[in-house]
């Protein structure tokens, strides 16, 4: 569709949208006070008349002509405001279906058939349905954001010669440099990932949400993440600039060069489409690392072909892949790759919402969308490990489904 047609079509929506809550708002208030329904009235419009005008500028500026404190703010607000509402329109739509299914049953008795109106108690309580979860996920902003969980597995590696047995590699995933608000919270979670002392560090992609420079402001935290044997990292489809306009196409690219050195020089070897060999009293280990390799809409940038070559004789493999599709896309499709031991994935945040109770199965909408979307798998003898990140983006928040450094022990 046209974009001179598509922006106002989606704005008459969303104002229809907000009138059918506001006419819950008026209900519920019904009896309240003159000055107490004008000041509702402002109130309620006007943070409409903000959330569009904003929405519509923020599609319009370039990227830079918003402050990061206030971008993410304004997203806070936009989703918090977006998901209450949408509580409540099916809270009201239930409410108007029965309305309009009583409204027909009486004009087929031949009652009184006149439209019968919204009751005050429930425009209240649809209101409060709405609260509940701007509730939750305002928490979810304040508490659950930074809310770091160290996440320890045992890999078990049939073939893992003895030399390396006990080894501890800690992975981190998608930190989204660009979304974060609170560096003093960051710094813990960076503290709390060098105090497990592992051997080795995977960093598996997604380190700002487009611009290089997001990170910036986090280079000096980063950079302290050491490691014996080292820290090695691949990018994840966001670190592409792919979701923003650049203004030629060489500035996209130098954005990506100014990325890979800001690696460089924190110390992280970035593997683009290659290999490292760890070699212990003649055993070797190889870490394999590709550019981001996504099925449906995200880009295929990786030759794992060529990453993998040079890695034969290494009686142990493992890979670092951004997108976790990548893994039954190729990994576990092509029997070239059948002797790659370990995928290490992020990408899927886990949604950054969801229910995970210990004893119980994990729940959250992103099992719906990816097939491995947070912690172990393995098919025939292989497996797969989806980290569900140390940032965030969009909604500056988590709930239910805490960021996390996840430290594996080799056995």
């Amino acid at each position: 569709m046209n974009k001179m047609f598509f922006v106002p079509l989606i704005t008459i929506v969303l104002v229809a949208l907000d009138y059918y809550v506001w006419i819950a708002v008026k209900t519920a208030l019904r009896k309240s006070r003159e000055s107490v329904r004008q000041t509702a009235a402002i109130i309620y419009w006007g943070f409409t008349a903000f959330v569009l005008i904003g929405t519509i500028s923020y599609n319009a500026l370039p990227l830079h002509a918003w402050k990061n404190e206030f971008r993410i703010t304004f997203m806070a607000l936009v989703m918090i405001s977006v998901i209450s509402k949408l509580f409540i329109i099916i809270f009201l739509l239930l409410e108007d279906i029965t309305r309009f299914f009583r409204w027909g049953s009486n004009k087929i008795l031949k009652k009184d058939p006149s439209a019968i109106s919204r009751h005050e108690f429930l425009s209240q309580a649809a209101l409060a349905v709405g609260a509940v979860p701007a509730a939750t996920f305002a928490f979810g902003i304040l508490s659950g954001a930074h809310d770091y969980r160290i996440e320890k597995v045992s890999l078990k590696i049939p073939k893992l010669p003895k030399e390396f047995r006990g080894m501890r590699i800690a992975q981190v995933s998608d930190i989204h440099s660009g979304s974060f608000f609170n560096k003093t919270a960051v710094q813990g979670g960076v503290d709390m990932l060098m105090r497990e002392k592992a051997d080795l560090v995977f960093f598996t992609g997604d380190l700002v949400n487009n611009e290089s420079k997001e990170v910036e402001d986090y280079f000096n935290m980063f950079s302290k993440i050491k490691a014996p044997y080292g820290v090695f990292s691949t990018l994840g489809n966001h670190d592409y600039g792919d979701y923003v306009k650049w203004k030629s196409a060489a500035a996209k690219k130098q954005n990506l060069q100014d990325l890979m050195k800001a690696h460089e020089l924190m110390g992280w070897n970035l593997m683009m489409d290659e290999n490292h060999i760890i070699t212990e009293s003649g055993e070797k280990l190889a870490i394999i690392g590709v550019q981001n390799i996504g099925i449906g809409r995200f880009p295929w940038y990786g030759n794992l072909s060529k990453a993998y070559a040079g890695t034969e004789e290494a009686s142990t493999k493992l890979l670092l892949s951004h997108d976790p599709t990548h893994w039954n896309a190729e990994v576990t499709k092509n029997s070239k790759f059948h002797d790659i031991d370990v995928a290490f994935a992020g990408h899927t945040h886990g949604a950054q919402f969801g229910v995970k109770i210990p004893g119980f199965e994990t729940w959250s909408p992103a099992k719906y969308i990816y097939k491995q979307w947070a912690g172990l798998y393995e098919e025939n003898g292989q497996q797969l490990y989806v980290n569900r990140g140390f940032g965030y983006l969009g909604y500056p928040g988590r709930v239910g489904m805490p960021p996390e450094i996840s430290i594996f022990t080799l056995s």
